[in-house]
């Protein structure tokens, strides 16, 4: 199975949850715009327009969750805007 997720970023935490029931294991799924920008690396309070803020913070969260998700393997590739696999 393989899943690519490219949609609305506060949804992504939902979206993994989703997947890890549909998709069996041994699946593959991407998920892109994982660095939006560049934004993710910056602090909280650094200077961006409110989407890029409530964006980066969504997808800060779900590396966050990826990352700490025992039931997965992670490997995020710094290519364009970012993927994760």
């Amino acid at each position: 199975d393989f899943a690519f997720v490219d949609a609305d970023k506060p949804n992504y935490v939902r979206y993994h949850e989703q997947l890890l029931r549909l998709v069996r294991v041994g699946g593959t799924i991407i998920y892109d715009n994982t660095l939006w920008g560049g934004t993710v690396a910056l602090p909280p309070d650094a200077p961006m327009s409110d989407l890029d803020r409530r964006f980066s913070a969504a997808i800060r969260d779900l590396n966050a969750k990826l990352a700490a998700d025992p039931r997965i393997e992670v490997c995020q590739l710094a290519i364009a805007d970012g993927i994760t696999i």
